[in-house]
């Protein structure tokens, strides 16, 4: 007799779209550096219950988006330039390489991926979702990641990735940054698609260099 396996796929949990719903508000700006986040308020909005919040709050605690301080409560954390730097160094380190090595490694099926992922970063800047830019842009780079022959340097980067998506949703909150990064990740799309280590490393270094100026102006006008 054949054993009886039900591979129906449960539906999410309130505490996962919870999470999602919050990281949404963060990525898109909503609760700026150094804000408190009222439980009570965010349970209201949200309609959900202290509990399944929490939880929330822990995972986003856990990717280092907000920070719970013990008798204070949730809130956003009150970022540094000196941290943001940090950042865009290793970013630099792990992207570089990234687009170099894909550019020699990527299948014409993975490349046409890239491509859509493009199409898709181009259609989010056009709009006012900050969210969809913020998605597109990392949907773009797991590509190039994914597919640059080493599973370390895409480790490391996934295990940053709720902060450079934090910094990345401040520099393209700038008017005309989201058009901008669109020009340079097509430059870095077809370096890789011509094949050119040398120009998708350059054209990746371009697109962090101006991301980082972006970045910097957002964070001096406190956007």
């Amino acid at each position: 007799m054949k054993p009886v396996l039900n591979l129906r796929i449960s539906p999410r949990t309130v505490q996962q779209e919870t999470v999602e719903k919050l990281r949404q508000a963060i990525f898109s700006g909503l609760f700026q550096p150094g804000a408190r986040l009222v439980e009570s308020q965010l349970c209201a909005e949200l309609g959900v219950s202290r509990p399944s919040l929490r939880e929330a709050l822990r995972s986003l605690e856990a990717e280092r988006l907000i920070e719970i301080i013990p008798n204070r409560g949730p809130s956003m954390p009150t970022l540094t330039w000196e941290e943001a730097t940090a950042i865009y160094e290793v970013r630099e380190l792990l992207e570089i390489e990234a687009a170099g090595r894909c550019a020699k490694l990527i299948t014409k099926e993975k490349l046409a991926a890239l491509e859509a992922s493009l199409i898709a970063f181009r259609e989010a800047a056009s709009s006012d979702d900050s969210y969809a830019r913020v998605m597109a842009a990392a949907e773009f780079y797991a590509i190039i990641l994914a597919n640059c022959g080493n599973p370390i340097i895409e480790e490391v980067h996934r295990g940053l990735l709720a902060r450079i998506s934090f910094f990345r949703g401040r520099s393209m909150s700038l008017e005309g940054r989201a058009q901008s990064s669109l020009v340079e990740m097509t430059q870095i799309y077809e370096a890789i698609a011509a094949g050119d280590e040398k120009a998708a490393r350059k054209a990746a270094h371009r697109h962090l260099v101006r991301a980082k100026a972006a970045a910097k102006a957002a964070m001096e006008q406190g956007a």
